[in-house]
């Protein structure tokens, strides 16, 4: 299979309190803005919002952000209201990690690589 693109579909209960939430709170960049829904710019993918859903997310559902500054990037937002669910530690596999949840309840697994790492690709010092 040749994947020439990627993105990330969600449902949320409420569609404008959810593109707010990755909007503003998160800071995402919005690739393309169009009736009933909004595209985010997510890595190397996109994140759509989309539709309404009647239900919330399956439990099992995360979304897993790399970032170069996991303290930084949690410090901004704690200033921006958001209380993570659970805060940043090294993993046994190696990385850090934090947890919080957007307001419909998908859980958003905020993840930096250590420089020791094997997974580390992006040699830029982080800016924390």
């Amino acid at each position: 299979m040749d994947v020439l693109n990627s993105r990330i579909l969600l449902q949320p209960r409420d569609p404008e309190v959810t593109t707010a939430f990755y909007r503003d709170t998160l800071g995402l960049a919005i690739y393309r803005d169009f009736p009933g829904g909004t595209v985010f710019f997510l890595g190397g993918g996109l994140l759509e919002i989309v539709g309404r859903a009647n239900s919330g997310p399956s439990e099992d559902m995360a979304l897993w952000l790399q970032v170069r500054d996991l303290p930084a990037e949690l410090e901004t937002l704690r200033r921006r209201g958001v209380q993570p669910e659970r805060d940043a530690r090294r993993e046994p596999w190696g990385l850090d990690e934090a947890w919080l949840r957007d307001p419909d309840g998908v859980r958003i697994v905020l993840v930096q690589v250590p420089s020791d790492h094997p997974l580390r690709t992006d040699v830029r010092p982080s800016d924390g």
